[in-house]
Formats: structure tokens, sequence, C-alpha cells
């Protein structure tokens, strides 16, 4: 049988993006591009097809760990090459945006978190997001990793932080990998605590969103903040008065 001819193909995939972009790709034809810059010379179109049958999606290659990828037959190169996506994806979301005269509402915070935890939703982070004033970010980065009632985090760093950076207000984020956005009671304490910590400094905790499968929830509409509604919550599950 004679072998496919695929001189040409490479170049004339190039041309075809080069003129109408990657929305008219399909997702292993995004990946079969991405890895000609890994894969010289070699047909990548079916080891870009084997990787998102063995992951289930492009988006869970690009979500998946080195030893993973390395395991499904990559090199370290190549592996490292996928890995990068959502690094750069998040860095230049953060770039673009990254506007100290942009003021955070309510209108735009839940795309704001989430695009900081692109790449980051496998793993358990806690981010902290904090604002003068006026509203506008004064600084926001990852302080811990791991769950938000497990995670080493301190909250006299988190309120150094805010008495430093002159905050008013503060949001915090945490992920849930298991991809259900759903507060634990430990969550909910922990963060009432944290809310009483930054009122003694005079900075408010405005809310608390559980980052799960690129959406979020946020603690504060739940009527989580409020500690008299969490205890009352509290007491009659327990059957008191």
């Amino acid at each position: 049988m004679p072998k496919a001819d695929h001189s040409g193909h490479r170049a004339r995939m190039k041309k075809k993006l080069a003129e109408h972009g990657l929305d008219v790709f399909e997702p292993h034809e995004v990946l079969e591009i991405l890895l000609y810059y890994a894969i010289p010379q070699r047909n990548t179109n079916d080891i870009a097809k084997n990787l998102i049958d063995h992951f289930g999606s492009l988006s869970a290659v690009f979500d998946a760990s080195m030893e993973s990828l390395q395991s499904a037959g990559l090199t370290e190169h190549q592996a490292m090459l996928i890995k990068l996506i959502p690094g750069v994806s998040r860095v230049y979301l953060s770039d673009k945006h990254r506007n100290r005269n942009k003021v955070i509402n309510s209108n735009n915070i839940v795309d704001y978190i989430i695009d900081r935890y692109i790449g980051y939703e496998e793993t358990e982070n806690v981010l902290l997001l904090l604002l003068d004033k006026k509203g506008k970010e004064v600084y926001c980065g990852m302080i811990a990793h791991g769950d938000f009632d497990s995670a080493d985090i301190s909250f006299r760093n988190i309120v150094s932080l805010a008495l430093n950076y002159g905050a008013t207000a503060a949001f915090l984020a945490h992920s849930h990998p298991s991809g259900v956005a759903l507060p634990s009671p430990n969550d909910v304490y922990a963060t009432l605590a944290l809310k009483d910590a930054l009122g003694l400094v005079g900075v408010t905790l405005v809310d608390h969103f559980i980052v799960a499968d690129h959406d979020c929830v946020s603690l504060a509409e739940c009527g989580l903040l409020d500690k008299e509604n969490v205890f009352k919550s509290k007491d009659k599950e327990d059957g008191s008065l």
C-alpha cells in the first residue's frame, strides 16, 4: 500500500494559520501545529491525535504534568513546550489587563479572578487581591498552595501585605481541583477568622471565591461572609434553637 504524501503539508498548514488564525482548526490540528516547533520532520498530526485521545481534550493535554506527558511518549523538551502554554496564557492575560487605573468591581471581578487561575486550576492555590480606597488593584498574587483550610496560610502575612500596600479592601480565591466549587465548613470558618483579622486594621474582606472548572462561587453571594447567617445555619443543622 503506497504511503500518504505529506510533502508540503506543514507549509500548507502554516499558510492557513497565517491567513485565518487558529479558530479554523480542529483541536488536534492546533496541537499538531504547536508540535512543529519541538518535533521537526515528523508527522505530528498522529502524535497530536494520540495525545488528545489519551488525555481526553486539548486543554487536558496542556494541563497534564510533565511526567504524564513524558509517559505518553513525549521527550522532556517536547513536554516542556506543551507546559509553557497555560503559563504563557496566564502571564499574557495578566500583562494585557494590568492597569493600575482600572477599577475592580462586581462586573469584572469574576473574569479577573478566573484569568489568574489559568494553568493553576489542577492544583490547590490561594490568591490574594488587594484594592485601594478607589477600588484599584495594589497587589495580586498567589500566597499559598494547598486547600484553603490546610494550606500554610499566615493571617499575619495577609494583614501585613494589606498594610504595606495601603489596601482598604481584599478578595481571596482558592481552587478546587475536584471541579466542585463548594466551600467546606472549614473554608467558611477560616474565612470568617481572616475577615475579623483584616477588620481590626480597617481592611474589608469583600469576598472569597472558590475556583473550579473555569468557574467560581462567591461566599459573599452565598451569605457565608456574614457570621450571624453562618452560625444560624449551623444551629439549625445541630437542632439547637
